[in-house]
């Protein structure tokens, strides 16, 4: 069976509405309760800060993280938090508008493009499985690039697709400008990634399926032309006013982050197996089925399946690329998700169209099996004792916890049932619900998920803090603490992220120092104040020598001063 059975519709009112509706929903869904709990450290911090300090020292080529340079990546992601923070001010709704934004539009490029390549319930369909996958709609609430740079891979290698389908003329050329200029932006937002990954699977879909005829006109020399004016200017200026830039983010944060172990982020080839089949709940049952009949024919009918096959290509290369790599998050896995999604879209408006609850069967029993093992690990997750090591951690969860395994034992039985009693839409409305209502549990429960952080700190200090007054972290760097506090902090006996080594003046500001230089400094005339985790600050309390004042303490951070 071919891929896109069911024929395009180009009635521009059905393309308004659907969008009007897809973007309401999904966008309540996104943006409900986003700035409901403090940022995460290290992540939302660290991407919070960064923009911090691009607005107050106006200068939006070097990215720095409590000043210093930072050149992990590109500045597109820090640019567009920045603008965020001047609209609206400087809350957590307004860093997390960005990854909310890209999520959503995510979900309308995946509905635009299945629609115009396989028509408006493929379309829709699409949609609805990307937006309501877990691993996706958990990234677009979380202050990251790796939503963003998603949603333009995703762009490129889309307008890709449809380009070569189309005839030679305007439509085909603004594909092609549209793949150019997304893919320049992707490298402004996470690097070279950005159109290599892209690029490969591009090539290796023409290679292997033979379809270089269907690549002109190319729009080359226009194209380059429209990515370079995107993506150098800044790497230039870069270049030119850092030393040390093109080293470390070329060698470093490229080839050595692929290559060996130095970020210290290895993972086992499988990694991203059990990543990919949670995140796609509640969909991961009726990914075999999908494949099966977009791929009819198999390897012998590849050439006159060659565009279904691209979907399979873009998983394929992306989960090998990043299973390869030495350096796993698992973020980095999010762009194959939409051609997963676009897969799935296909094959639920074909059995939609068909009536055919019947094939729903393996599928729902997967769901009913996943839903099963996902509440008893949540249980156990919140009784057994030290399975959650955070203090009071498991006990605020466990309310949230025992709704969303409720949530998840009553979808998994009524999936089946209403399958039974209504077929395919039955089946599809009892899983969007069950996700849904898993989604609303998790939002209520986001701020006893992460880890502690030090925003209550931070406004203590922020109500005394006087001219002349130092603020250091002991033992330990809090991203968030320097958003909250709006100011940049010394650190003793840590560098940990802070590259120090490639910014000489950073080196020099004396705001990072040794034990003893801040025991040193402590005894003098000037108010230090002091940041850190309870338990890094055991030994030095005890020491009977060092008088402290504690001015703040939340369950796991302290803030203590040398003086009243």
């Amino acid at each position: 069976m071919p891929i896109n059975p069911i024929a395009p519709s180009a009635a521009p009112q059905s393309w308004r509405r659907d969008l009007l509706l897809l973007a309401v929903s999904f966008g309540a869904l996104y943006f409900a309760l986003l700035g409901g709990h403090p940022l995460s450290n290290p992540d939302e911090g660290r991407y919070a800060a960064i923009p911090r300090e691009m607005i107050a020292s106006q200068d939006y080529v070097t990215p720095r993280l409590n000043g210093v340079n930072y050149f992990e990546k590109p500045p597109l992601l820090y640019w567009a938090v920045a603008g965020c923070l001047q609209v609206f001010g400087f809350n957590e709704w307004a860093v997390r508008i960005m990854p909310a934004l890209s999520g959503l539009g995510g979900v309308l490029l995946t509905y635009a493009a299945a629609r115009r390549w396989q028509g408006r319930a493929v379309g829709l369909a699409s949609a609805v499985v990307l937006g309501t996958s877990l691993l996706f709609f958990a990234l677009s609430r979380l202050l990251i690039l790796d939503m963003a740079v998603s949603m333009l891979m995703c762009t490129t290698l889309f307008c890709f697709i449809l380009g070569v389908r189309e005839a030679p003329g305007a439509c085909r050329r603004w594909l092609f400008y549209g793949l150019y200029a997304s893919a320049a932006l992707a490298t402004l937002t996470k690097g070279l990634i950005g159109f290599l990954v892209t690029g490969a699977v591009m090539f290796l879909w023409l290679l292997i399926f033979n379809q270089w005829k269907r690549l002109r006109p190319l729009h080359l020399p226009s194209g380059i032309a429209l990515f370079l004016a995107l993506a150098a200017p800044w790497h230039i200026l870069a270049a030119q006013r850092n030393d040390t830039w093109a080293q470390f983010y070329f060698i470093h944060e490229h080839w050595e982050r692929f290559t060996t172990t130095t970020h210290g982020r290895y993972e086992p080839w499988w990694y991203f197996i059990p990543i990919v089949i949670l995140g796609l709940f509640p969909w991961m049952g009726f990914v075999p089925a999908a494949l099966r009949e977009a791929l009819a024919g198999g390897w012998a009918k590849r050439k006159e399946n060659a565009d279904a096959w691209f979907l399979v290509v873009w998983v394929g290369f992306v989960f090998l690329f990043f299973s390869k790599s030495q350096s796993k998050l698992i973020p980095y896995i999010l762009p194959v998700f939409p051609p997963l999604a676009v897969l799935l879209g296909g094959w639920w408006a074909r059995c939609w169209a068909d009536g055919a609850a019947a094939r729903l069967r393996a599928g729902l029993n997967g769901f009913a099996l996943v839903c099963g093992l996902l509440a008893v690990a949540l249980v156990v997750a919140v009784t057994k004792p030290g399975l959650i090591r955070e203090p009071g951690q498991a006990e605020l969860l466990r309310p949230y916890a025992f709704a969303m395994a409720v949530v998840l034992l009553v979808g998994g039985v009524a999936a089946p049932w209403w399958a039974r009693r209504h077929g395919v839409r039955g089946a599809l409305g009892s899983m969007v619900a069950t996700a849904l209502g898993l989604y609303f549990c998790l939002m209520l429960a986001a701020p006893y998920i992460q880890k502690p952080g030090t925003k209550e700190l931070a406004a203590i200090v922020v109500q005394k803090i006087k001219t002349g007054d130092k603020v250091y972290h002991y033992a330990e760097f809090f991203h968030d603490f320097t958003f909250y506090a709006q100011r940049t902090v010394g650190t003793v006996a840590f560098k940990g992220e802070l590259e120090l080594e490639i910014d000489a003046a950073a080196r020099a500001s004396g705001r990072f120092i040794d034990g003893p230089e801040f025991r040193r400094q402590w005894m003098e005339s000037g108010r230090i104040f002091a940041v850190a985790r309870t338990k890094d600050v055991k030994e030095l309390f005890a020491d009977p020598s060092f008088r402290y004042h504690l001015l703040g303490q939340s369950s796991a951070h302290m803030l203590f001063s040398n003086q009243p």
